[in-house]
Order: structure tokens, then C-alpha cells, then sequence
């Protein structure tokens, strides 16, 4: 898989029926590995290695329902009190950033009201902080470590 632009982190890796499984530690269980979940596995060993949220609050391939449409978000990470702290959307290095993709996690928000936005293909990482009241997002060097 691709160099991408995340620390170097170590990953348990299994072949099964032909196929390379990546262990991803929030779900607990081995995935195929794409190029997408190449990307999702190092945004969850950064949350947790390099901004230190606690596993227990990351939320990963969950489904929501938009406009009677279902959808699944990458990874979802809470506060202590169950709202939503940051959505992150993950797609595969080849994956331009566009806004279309800056669309798609704007119509998760307005489901979701997540405090922070992190979109990423691995090798450009955006971070956006939300402001409700004007209805834009800010954008970020980084992204807050937990507190």
C-alpha cells in the first residue's frame, strides 16, 4: 500500500480467501483492505496515537439516514456527553478533494452537528471547525488534541 501523510504506525495484517485483511481496533475484527481503508486505519492510529481521544469514543462505518437515503460515515468521534466532537471522511489516496466531496460531509453535518470536520485521502488532510451561526466552516491547521 501507499506512503501516506501520517506518522508511521504498525498494523496486523491476515490473508484470507485471496484477499489482504487490515485488524482495525475500534470494530475489533479484520477488513478487506482498500485503498479507502488504508486511509480510515491511519486516521484511527492518529486520533488515537497523535490527538489521544479515547477509543471508547470513536465511532467507525456507522449508517445514517439522509433525506430517506442510507448513507455511512468513516469515522465519528464523540464528546463525553454524546454529541459529536468530529466526522471524518475518508476516501482513497487516488481521490481528489473536491468540493464535491467537501458536499458530502456538509449533508452528513446537518445530520450528524459535528463540532469539527476532518476530510482526508491520506496524502491532503483538511481539518474545519463549525460555525453554526453563520454557517461555514473554518479551517484548521490541525485538529485540537483531546482534552
Amino acid at each position: 500500500m501507499q506512503k501516506l501523510n501520517f506518522p508511521e504506525y504498525s498494523f496486523r495484517f491476515k490473508n484470507s480467501e485471496n484477499k489482504v485483511l487490515i485488524f482495525d481496533e475500534i470494530r475489533k475484527k479484520f477488513v478487506v483492505l482498500t485503498p479507502e481503508e488504508w486511509v480510515r486505519q491511519h486516521v484511527i492510529k492518529f486520533l488515537l496515537q497523535q490527538k489521544k481521544y479515547p477509543k471508547s469514543y470513536i465511532n467507525v462505518e456507522k449508517n445514517i439516514k439522509i433525506n430517506g437515503l442510507t448513507k455511512r460515515y468513516d469515522v465519528v468521534v464523540f464528546n463525553s456527553d454524546g454529541s459529536i466532537f468530529l466526522l471524518v471522511e475518508c476516501k482513497a489516496p487516488e481521490v481528489s478533494i473536491t468540493q464535491n466531496v467537501f458536499d458530502q460531509i456538509a449533508r452528513y453535518n446537518l445530520k450528524l452537528n459535528a463540532q469539527h470536520l476532518m476530510v482526508t485521502n491520506g496524502l491532503n488532510n483538511y481539518f474545519c471547525q463549525m460555525d453554526f451561526l453563520n454557517e461555514k466552516y473554518i479551517f484548521l491547521k490541525e485538529l485540537p488534541n483531546h482534552s
